[in-house]
This record gives structure tokens, C-alpha cells and sequence, in this order.
């Protein structure tokens, strides 16, 4: 038995200036109708079937590589204002590129290892990387609605005939590919979407990292800030026991009062009570710097016995305000600014008509056979048309607008952002240099006058207070001066960060988005 079945589509909804879907479909329902019958077994099983596989592969693969009727959004960097100078230093040369493992720099073995430790071990920055993950997966989701979906169901039935007692069996096998024809760039816009979104989240986790760099380096140093005062209160205290015999020798030879005796006891018991409040410091700072290790607090980790005392390294001359384009926020930041403009392109083009194909292909018994066709009426063409909910589309098309102009005005505070950060740690630089300076002075002439009223002490003409109150200036000048050294080093480490210094790839999560391979740089506006 053969039949006759025609495939009925309607085009009147095509815009004018689609004539790639008109000249598509228009052959396809005349072949379909001028070849009239076809063999029962190619369209189940031969070169009929093939053929249209292959026709609704092509008309999928035609419109996958199709940008879309509409025009997409072009992006551009939002301006802003950006200095010609800063406060402290002159914008010349070129973009400072800091290199891979910049850390080193501090020509601290053990600073780098701890580093490069946390940065794989790390349970905030694991938590970041499946961020990452998920990202690439919602990415890899929405890849899918641009490509054919295809099904498979099966039925099989047994019928007995009580006349003739006989027993008809029937089965089948039924194959379906369905395909949304991208003719608006809508799926093309979400996909876009979500590999921006992607690419943020991984410029998000970098920023992680390059803030656990510097937490690793701040709390590393502060251990060799406090073992340095510990063991520089330990020694003051050695020194305040020998003050106080000799204190007592004295009391017991009438040559002082009880008044020295008490004052050297009280000296001694402070820098007793400072000790221990150090130790306290201590054992929280080493539970701090085990806890960025996914470590137990107590688990030990390395630790200095003082501050590095060596030359610190030096930033190039010259910091011109497009090295901001290497951080990892002010990059996130302008991937989301793509995204929401993307977003925009796909809520505009949901307002058009959605056009799906379907076709089904499938072997069946007897029985079931006389209801196919030939293989190209088995291609149907499924119509949405949103456009009836005018209004919604409308204030879903400027709810998005919304999202852009808010993540422009985000991008913008935080580019100014990153500027203060740059300026403040510029500037802090210079200033800590000069108080090191001063500081570097101010102990010299404090050990001076310790010197000088022990002399004073020892030969009698003076009192046992103006001795302690110069030893209590020493003391304070030698904190200063660490301080100073510990906030040198931080700021340092803070110049870096606000640079945005590279991090290392994270090997478990590997980005597989579309990036743009150039650098962006933010244009400096001439004068």
C-alpha cells in the first residue's frame, strides 16, 4: 500500500527579509509534492530515510552557524576619567607587566613555598574553583539548545482475534530530531551570556587567589614581626632581672632607697605581662597562617624567627594607569559587563517568533507501516509567537537595560577603585621609606641615652628611674622600627595585589570559554 502525505507549512509569518528560510523551505515542500509517492521500503529503511537525516542535519547545521537576523549589541569600554599623574609618581613609559611568580621577588624561599602552597591547598580558593566549574557547566548548558535534540521510544502490542483465534503482533521504533532555528541570535546571545558569566567567575576565583597572596605573605610576616618582639621582650627581660640585683646589692649597702628596689621590680613584671601577650599574638597568628592550608590549627607551619632585614624589591618607575587592566576584578567586572549586554540581545530576541523542526524516523510491523509516509512529510515545523505578550517583552527587554546600566556604574566605582588603591599604597610607600629613615635615627639615639644614664646610674649621680625611662625609649623605638619594617613589607605586597600581579591556572578547572586574546587597556584621556 502507498500513500500520499503532504506536509503542510505556513510562511506567511516569515519577514521579508528572511528570503534564507523562505528558500529553504519552499524547495522542500515541492519535492515533497512533485515526487508524490515513495517506496515503502527506502522510507523505512533506505536511501530515503538517509536522505532526510541528512536534509534536517543540514537545515540544522545551516542555522547553528547563522548570526541571527537582528543586529547584535556592539560593546566599548565605559569611559572614565582616569588621571594623566598620580600624587606620587608621573604616568610615563609603558604598561608594567608583571611576570609569573612576581612573589618571588621577595627573595624569601619559604615565603614562596608557603605561597604556592596555599594556592593548591587552599579550601576558599577550592571553593572558588567549583564556581568556576559550575559556570562552564550552566555554559555548557545553554551550547545545547544550538544543537539538534534527538529521542528514541519504542512500543510493541499483542492482539488476539477470538473469530479466528489468531494472535497479530505489532512493534515499532521511533526516532525523533527536534531543532530550534536560531533565525533571531537568541540562543547565540545566551550562549554568549554564559561564557561571559564563565569567564567572570574564573577572573573571580583569580582575584581569590591573588587575595589569598597576599594574606599568606601578611600573616607569614607578622609570625616573623612577633618572634622578633618575643624574642627582643625575652632579652629585656634578662636585662631588667640583672637591673633589679643590682638594684637589691645596692638596698642591702644602704646606697639607694626602696624606692629604686620597687620601681625595678615593677619594670620587670610589665615586660613579664608583654611577653605573655605576645605569646597570646603568636600562637593566633600561627592558627591563622595553618588555616589558609586546610590544616587543623594547631598543625605547624614554617615560620621566620624575625622580619627579612634585606632590600626590599623595587616597583619599575613609570605606572601607567592601563596597568589596571590586569586585574582580576576590573576584568570580571567588564566579562559581567558583556554578559548583561548579551542578556539584553537574547530578552530582545525572545520577542520575535521561535521556529522548530521536527522530524521523526521509525521502523514499525506490518500493521503500523500503512500510516508512514515518505521521509519528507515526516518533517514538521513547530510556531511560537510571543510577540501576543507585547507588553511583558517590553519590560523584560528594560529590566535588562537595567542590569547593564547597573553593572556600568559597578565597573566605573570599581576602576576608581582600583585607582585608590594604587595611589594610596603609592603613597604610603614613600611615607613609610621616610619614617624608616627617622626611626633608623631615633634608636641610635635612644641607645645613646640608655648608655649614657647607666653610666650616670652606676656612678651614683643619678636616679634609678632615668635609667629605666631610657631603657623604656629604646624598647619603644625598637617596636617602632619593626612596625614600620612589617608595614613596609605589607605594602609592598599591597602594591602588587593592586596591580593585579598574575596567579598561577588553576589545574583542576581549566576555563574552556572564548576569551578575547588581546589585552584590554583602558584609554587614558588626553589633557
Amino acid at each position: 500500500m502507498k500513500r500520499t502525505h503532504e506536509m503542510s507549512t505556513s510562511t506567511a509569518w516569515i519577514p521579508q527579509h528572511s528570503h534564507t528560510l523562505k528558500t529553504l523551505l519552499f524547495p522542500l515542500r515541492e519535492r515533497g509534492e512533485a515526487r508524490g509517492r515513495l517506496d515503502l521500503g527506502k522510507a523505512v529503511s533506505g536511501s530515503g530515510r538517509e536522505a532526510f537525516v541528512a536534509l534536517l542535519l543540514s537545515v540544522a547545521l545551516l542555522f547553528s552557524g547563522c548570526a541571527g537576523l537582528l543586529p547584535r549589541s556592539q560593546y566599548s569600554t565605559p569611559a572614565a576619567a582616569l588621571p594623566q599623574t598620580w600624587q606620587e609618581q608621573t604616568l610615563t613609559g609603558s604598561a608594567v607587566a608583571l611576570k609569573d611568580g612576581w612573589w618571588r621577588d621577595f627573595n624569601d624561599p619559604q615565603l614562596s613555598g608557603l605561597i604556592e602552597g596555599a594556592l593548591t591547598s587552599n579550601n576558599d580558593l577550592a571553593a572558588a574553583a567549583i564556581k568556576v566549574r559550575r559556570a562552564q557547566l550552566n555554559a555548557s548548558l545553554t551550547d545545547t539548545n544550538r544543537t539538534p535534540s534527538v529521542s528514541a521510544s519504542g512500543n510493541s502490542s499483542l492482539n488476539h482475534d477470538f473469530k479466528s483465534g489468531r494472535d497479530t503482533r505489532s512493534s515499532g521504533v521511533t526516532g525523533t530530531v527536534s531543532y530550534e532555528l536560531d533565525l533571531w541570535g537568541k540562543l547565540a546571545s545566551a550562549r554568549d551570556a554564559g561564557r561571559f558569566e564563565a569567564a567572570a567567575t574564573e577572573f573571580d576565583r583569580q582575584a581569590s587567589a591573588l587575595s589569598l597572596i597576599g594574606t599568606t605573605a601578611a600573616d607569614y610576616w607578622q609570625l616573623g614581626y612577633l618572634n622578633e618582639r618575643i624574642a627582643t621582650a625575652q632579652a629585656s627581660i634578662g636585662y631588667a632581672e640583672k637591673i633589679l640585683d643590682l638594684v637589691n646589692v645596692k638596698y642591702a649597702a644602704g646606697a639607694v632607697s626602696a624606692q629604686d628596689q620597687v620601681q625595678a621590680r615593677q619594670t620587670l613584671a610589665t615586660q613579664r605581662a608583654e611577653l605573655s601577650q605576645l605569646l597570646q599574638q603568636r600562637t593566633e597568628a600561627r592558627n591563622a597562617l595553618a588555616l589558609l592550608f586546610d590544616q587543623a590549627p594547631e598543625h605547624a607551619v614554617a615560620e621566620p624567627t624575625k622580619l627579612p632585614d634585606g632590600v626590599l624589591p623595587q616597583m619599575a618607575a613609570g605606572l601607567p594607569a592601563s596597568v589596571l587592566a590586569q586585574r582580576p576584578d576590573l576584568k570580571a567586572a567588564e566579562q559581567r559587563l558583556r554578559k548583561y549586554l548579551a542578556t539584553i540581545d537574547s530578552t530582545r530576541a525572545s520577542f520575535y517568533p521561535s521556529f522548530t523542526l521536527t522530524g521523526s524516523l521509525g521502523t514499525a510491523s506490518a500493521s503500523l507501516l500503512s500510516v508512514l509516509q515518505n521521509p519528507y512529510g515526516t518533517l514538521g515545523a513547530g510556531i511560537t509567537l510571543p510577540f501576543v505578550q507585547w507588553n511583558t517583552m517590553q519590560l523584560n527587554v528594560e529590566i535588562a537595560k537595567t542590569d547593564y546600566e547597573e553593572a556600568v556604574v559597578n565597573f566605573r566605582q570599581s576602576l576608581y577603585t582600583a585607582l585608590g588603591d594604587v595611589e594610596n599604597a603609592l603613597s604610603a610607600r614613600e611615607r613609610y621609606a621616610e619614617q624608616n629613615r627617622e626611626l633608623e635615627e631615633s634608636l641610635a639615639l635612644a641607645k645613646r641615652a640608655e648608655e649614657l644614664a647607666e653610666i650616670r646610674y652606676r656612678a651614683g649621680s643619678t636616679a634609678l628611674q632615668a635609667w629605666l625611662d631610657t631603657q623604656e625609649s629604646r624598647r619603644s623605638a625598637e617596636k617602632s622600627l619593626a612596625e614600620n619594617r612589617l608595614n613596609r613589607l605589607k605594602n609592598l605586597m599591597t602594591l602588587y595585589q593592586a596591580l593585579g600581579g598574575p596567579v598561577p591556572k588553576e589545574k583542576q578547572v581549566e576555563v574552556k570559554v572564548e576569551v578575547e586574546k588581546e589585552a584590554r587597556a583602558f584609554p587614558v584621556p588626553a589633557r
